[in-house]
């Protein structure tokens, strides 16, 4: 077994030999070697070459490709290649094929077509991880071993008979009885009270809404399952390749919430994502820098993976823009400065054919002899000087909650808005503190909120009684707590927490809702100092309650809109609108003073991201100049990007990045 690269800021990605005639190989590892890249994720879509035939294993090429690789150098994270049946099996047992909300089959063609709960696909895809697990434990180039892919990117939520049958199964084990189910589900309306387990069904398509609780039920299963199936490879990993860390690519971007990734972390031994930029976006480099935040909460602070991203264009979107001269080594460093040990990308030779063909690649379709390469190059010799900060943390005084149970209650039918996005808040915080050096942890309600001076609560629609009972007890031993508009109103099972809202917050910040005044995309509401957004409700402050900003007008003016109550040693602010950058800037900096949280670097130009690791002797200093121009920033020390001294301060060109060593 061959240690996973830690002396280098390890590069790499997912590489697909079968794509191409033998000849390339060896230049594959050749160019490799120019590059600087230390491992690859190897077989993750290579089950029909695996297996071309029920029981008949092909690994000749396979070996030849280990042999190479370990030869060059570069460490293996090999796939289970469970990711996506091959033809012949989907033709031999068509029930292992997922079915929509509608109960439309979906069909080979495309990738994981397979049930999350097909016995079938199981003992086939477990039968081919015993194989690859007992031929390749002892390969000298095997690092890490990489379960499937992507799980539930395209074949979740899955509603076929099968699905059926499990999640019955499921809600027997959660509830126990029918009386509690009934109970939970709240089915003493529009008659929906069940009297046998077989009358249960998954919320397929009805008349009009399904019952919110149930379909909050069949999200949480959903990732069960998968989760269930991904314990079912490793374990067979556990007994036949022991001491090989085991990972599963997750994808922490905003637009992926169909798996509740707090309950998956303790089945992997290192967290690693996919993150890529989404043009469409306002604020895109935002959203980079929340998703490198909320998988280094996932991972609990430590290092973490990214497994994968593009050096330039992606290929699903509507319009797919290339990255700018530069912008493929300051997006990968925007993930370390956010505490990746290890950078990846999809994938290492542009494809001749197929649905990504033309999503981008380290080697492109014009070759090595081409600027995107050569881009490439010279972030391998940055990740070489950067070696000395792997196994260093991110340094964060700030902890933002997000619960991904939460989002899906918030996202449920019959809500105040469907023109709210249950994140909307929590980027947007995040943002402004990112646009201030801010750095922000984004941690599931059950961490342990101790070390933070700043809690922030954005939407947090359903929590736990012991969820909020922490962030009272944050606020109680000094933090400053900051809650916003639709938090605390739900419990664990969507039910309306009663005697007005924030329910589970209301003591806490001393405030009272009545009724919520929603506002839609278009629309806005004038505050004393500035516009609300999204958002309004009919706030009561409570004695001991400062009331800071009030509504200005429509139905709400003269009403409280953000206030503030001392707590313990510290306080509880509520935000029951969105208020305009300008205006939330302003109050987030009263939070961060009344914590005495400094940003990374004071005096930052706009458009300079700016966050810091440490290792406890020493710093690192990541400056990422996302504008058109020069910026200037005051520091001292070793820049390890130029290799250079720095002195009083650093001038960054256009686009460029630093990272400056500081004692």
């Amino acid at each position: 077994m061959r240690s996973w690269p830690t002396k280098t800021l390890a590069l790499g990605g997912d590489y697909n030999p079968e794509q191409w005639p033998r000849s390339v190989w060896d230049e594959d590892v050749d160019l490799m070697r120019r590059a600087n890249i230390s491992f690859v994720s190897l077989g993750i879509f290579s089950w029909s070459w695996l297996e071309p035939a029920k029981g008949e294993y092909e690994f000749e090429w396979l070996d030849v490709i280990m042999d190479k690789l370990h030869a060059g150098g570069v460490a293996v994270d090999l796939a289970t290649a469970t990711a996506t049946p091959p033809p012949w099996l989907s033709a031999a047992h068509p029930e292992i094929l997922p079915v929509d909300v509608d109960g439309h089959t979906l069909w080979p063609g495309s990738r994981q077509a397979w049930c999350p709960t097909s016995p079938v696909f199981r003992e086939y895809a477990l039968a081919l991880t015993r194989q690859m697990a007992t031929r390749y434990h002892e390969h000298p180039a095997l690092a890490m071993w990489h379960v499937s892919n992507e799980y539930a990117c395209h074949n979740l939520p899955c509603y076929c008979d099968e699905c059926a049958r499990h999640f019955r199964t499921w809600l027997e084990r959660r509830y126990t009885t029918l009386d509690a189910l009934n109970d939970a589900w709240g089915t003493a309306f529009w008659s929906q009270r069940y009297t046998a387990w077989d009358q249960v069904l998954p919320p397929r398509r009805s008349t009009t809404f399904n019952n919110p609780t149930h379909v909050l039920d069949y999200k949480r299963f959903s990732s069960d399952a998968l989760l269930d199936f991904m314990r079912a490879e490793r374990a067979v990993l556990d007994e036949l390749s022991p001491g090989v860390p085991v990972t599963t690519n997750f994808m922490t971007l905003d637009h992926f919430r169909h798996l509740d990734y707090a309950q998956w972390t303790p089945t992997v031994d290192v967290v690693s994502t996919d993150h890529y930029i989404v043009d469409s976006l306002e604020h895109p480099r935002s959203e980079l820098a929340f998703s490198g935040d909320l998988t280094r909460g996932l991972a609990g602070g430590a290092p973490w993976m990214l497994m994968e991203h593009s050096t330039s264009a992606v290929n699903w979107q509507p319009t797919n823009h290339a990255k700018s001269p530069g912008q493929t080594i300051r997006d990968a460093l925007a993930h370390v400065a956010r505490g990746a040990d290890t950078i990846g990308w999809f994938q290492w030779r542009q494809s001749r054919a197929g649905s990504e063909k033309f999503h981008s690649a380290v080697v492109p379709h014009a070759g090595a002899d081409s600027a995107r390469f050569r881009e490439v190059e010279e972030l391998g010799r940055i990740a070489g000087r950067l070696g000395e900060l792997v196994g260093s943390r991110v340094e964060a005084k700030v902890a933002l909650l997000h619960d991904y149970q939460a989002i899906w209650a918030a996202e449920g039918p019959c809500m105040p808005s469907t023109e709210l996005d249950a994140q909307e808040a929590a980027h947007t915080i995040h943002r402004l503190l990112h646009d201030r050096g801010v750095t922000c942890d984004v941690v599931h309600p059950s961490a342990d909120l101790t070390a933070y001076a700043v809690v922030v609560v954005p939407q947090l629609y359903l929590v736990t009684d012991a969820h909020a009972a922490a962030v009272a007890a944050a606020a109680e031993a000094g933090a400053q707590v900051v809650v916003t508009y639709f938090s605390g109103i739900s419990d664990e099972n969507d039910h309306v927490r009663l005697g007005g809202y924030p329910g589970a917050f209301r003591d806490l910040l001393g405030v009272r809702v009545e009724e919520f005044f929603p506002l839609g995309p278009d629309s806005d509401v004038a505050l004393a100092d500035g516009t609300g957004t999204w958002w309004s409700e009919d706030v009561t402050t409570l004695p001991g309650t400062e009331v800071l900003t009030t509504y200005a007008g429509g139905p709400l003016a003269g009403r409280p809109a953000v206030t503030r109550r001392d707590v313990g040693g510290g306080a509880a602010w509520y935000l029951s609108t969105l208020p305009d950058d300008a205006t939330l800037g302003t109050l987030l900096d009263d939070v961060l003073s009344a914590a005495s949280v400094e940003p990374a670097v004071a005096d930052l130009p706009r458009g300079v991201e700016a966050t810091r690791r440490s290792d406890g002797t020493q710093s690192w200093l990541f400056l990422l100049n996302h504008t058109d121009t020069e910026q200037t920033v005051a520091a001292s020390g070793y820049d390890l990007v130029t290799a250079a001294a720095v002195d009083g301060s650093v001038r960054l060109a256009a686009g460029a990045t630093a990272v400056i060593r500081q004692e």
